[in-house]
């Protein structure tokens, strides 16, 4: 998330607020859109012990409560950890390979990870962590998402939608099966969704709109919604989507009966979790790789120097500053991928001097957001606006509040404001996003007579203070979060930004029935937001990820929140 090397280069996230939404993960457990309304209960916040801690503990928000905070909760954790960057390892022993031949592909590929889950439960669990790993190797959906965050099939083959936007179609893959040999059918897809909505599993609320779902035959199923939601193909890409075996009697939190092309060998808690290939799959994306194993490493330094020992093949994140040891190395390649996360620094909209539109512009114009970038090594990328790159409606907004330290003198004088009589501002954020950033906005805001009062909290402080109590000034998140553009048309949420024009045209939007029409929408909204200066979005977070020589097929988008390891390779 923000400042130091640790939480400052690379927060990588997970909005699960998807976190926060997490400060992290902010925004990634479920679609706000759908919400319940509630206030966070304070038994919950006691629970944020630790990283698994809070992410299990929001996993299942209960009537009348905000899940879309649990997810918030969750995405801040994740950013906060993946910022202290890395991730993937590879072990190379000659008895891992499939020959005496250095060109030959190895048969195990490990890979590190920093996150790691307290159970496998995704039912109930919360967190990136099980999306990351879980979807799209074991657990299979009803379609699923493409490295640009793209709807495409899965188990099924092709999907029509009525004119009206209320019924959907789907047509089914022949000849699927579980990995314990139960055949998968149309059956078990609408019993899986319907048991979401009836059970209020995590994401369920993404199916509010939903009437029925229904097995027309063993290859038809039929989802009908109450209302159109444009939306509903992309979450159904996630948990809302994927399909369990009604039959199978097993533990969900340790082990696992899927789909996917990998089977679930071995669950050790807080130490790894161990893949193998699965010999019957049913798909064409068959596991390129035998056997891999997610290691669970926390320390980035260790993990740096495994990739550097060639104990480590691939690490995922990892931050620019670490990243550049490697660069330039032939043995290395390090590339950045689009990701989702926006960090957005917040103005309290009824703030005693934030409600005054003049003020919010004038710190805009007074923030460099490229020499912010710069010192996280330069990979992020501009945005200026609440739609990150790849989600539908996004538009490089950077323009409208450029870099003018005078401009934003000019606008503070108006509000009575100047360097010898600055204006002083809180801005509290939580300490997992380090001190750097927190010193840099200081810095640039002061040349223009702007005093910042700096205060990096707890988690559990700005949750109470920020999110609950919306008492701040100004305030830093990481939301992680993908199709979180509901934030702008809640008036509720801690933002206490209002106003009616966005809010009808996320309500078009959401109600589209084309994807070209939900695009228009959202970017017609989110150019009014980014005009009304509610925050200033300081960059769109870019995930590095660094890997040996040999290592072909690992997924560099989004790797935070989906991790299809099937294409994955390794030869030397």
């Amino acid at each position: 998330m923000s400042g130091t090397d640790n939480a400052s280069e690379n927060a990588s996230g997970t909005d699960n607020a998807s976190g926060t939404d997490n400060a992290s993960e902010t925004g990634k457990a479920s679609d706000a859109d759908q919400r319940r309304q509630g206030s966070a209960s304070s038994e919950r916040q006691n629970d944020l012990g630790s990283t698994d801690t809070s992410l299990n503990a929001f996993s299942k928000a209960p009537k009348g409560k905000r899940p879309w905070l649990w997810a918030i909760i969750a995405v801040i954790v994740v950013v906060a950890l993946a910022a202290g960057g890395w991730a993937i390892s590879a072990l190379r022993s000659s008895d891992d390979r499939t020959g005496g031949s250095s060109s030959s592909a190895a048969k195990k590929v490990t890979i590190g990870l920093k996150l790691a889950p307290t159970n496998l439960d995704i039912r109930h669990e919360s967190g990136s962590a099980l999306d990351q790993i879980l979807i799209g190797n074991v657990y299979q959906g009803l379609v699923a998402r493409s490295s640009q965050n793209q709807v495409v099939p899965a188990i099924a083959e092709s999907w029509t939608q009525s004119d009206d936007g209320l019924v959907y179609t789907f047509k089914l893959n022949h000849g699927m099966t579980f990995s314990n040999g139960d055949v998968m059918d149309a059956k078990d897809v609408a019993w899986s969704i319907q048991q979401l909505v009836d059970q209020q599993y995590t994401d369920s609320e993404v199916l509010a709109d939903m009437k029925s779902v229904t097995a027309q035959d063993d290859d038809t199923v039929v989802l009908t919604l109450s209302k159109a939601n444009s939306g509903l193909l992309w979450s159904l890409t996630g948990r809302a989507g994927l399909v369990f075996d009604e039959d199978a009697k097993y533990d969900a939190k340790t082990q696992a009966i899927g789909s996917g092309p990998f089977l679930l060998d071995a669950f050790r808690q807080g130490d790894s979790i161990t893949l193998k290939a699965n010999a019957d799959y049913w798909g064409t994306n068959k596991a390129k790789t035998q056997e891999v194993v997610l290691r669970y490493i926390p320390d980035d330094n260790a993990a740096v120097n495994a990739l550097k020992s060639g104990d480590v093949q691939v690490l995922a994140p990892i931050t620019e500053n670490l990243a550049a040891s490697f660069k330039g190395d032939d043995d290395f390649t390090v590339k950045a991928g689009d990701d989702t996360d926006k960090f957005v620094l917040a103005f309290n909209s009824t703030g005693t001097a934030t409600s005054n539109k003049a003020v919010r512009q004038a710190i805009r114009y007074a923030i460099n957001n490229e020499e912010l970038i710069a010192s996280r090594g330069g990979s992020d990328a501009a945005l200026g606006g609440p739609i990150p790159s790849l989600d539908p409606g996004y538009e490089d907004l950077s323009d409208l509040y450029p870099y003018n330290p005078n401009k934003a003198k000019s606008l503070l004088e108006e509000a009575g404001y100047s360097t010898d009589k600055p204006l002083k501002l809180r801005f509290e954020y939580a300490n997992i996003y380090g001190s750097e950033i927190g010193d840099q906005l200081k810095s640039q805001l002061k040349a223009v007579g702007i005093e910042l009062d700096v205060r990096m909290v707890e988690f559990s402080a700005w949750l109470q203070d920020v999110y609950t109590n919306k008492d701040y000034d100004l305030s830093l998140v990481d939301h992680n979060e993908s199709h979180d553009f509901y934030q702008w048309a809640d008036p509720t949420y801690y933002y206490n930004y209002d106003n009616s024009q966005v809010q009808e045209l996320y309500a078009k939007a959401k109600a589209a029935t084309t994807q070209e029409g939900q695009a228009a929408y959202l970017r017609q909204a989110a150019r009014i937001v980014s005009q009304d200066a509610p925050a200033d979005w300081l960059f769109n977070y870019r995930v590095t990820t660094a890997y040996a020589r040999g290592v072909t097929g690992f997924p560099v988008n989004l790797n935070q929140s989906l991790l299809p390891l099937w294409d994955v390779e390794y030869r030397r």
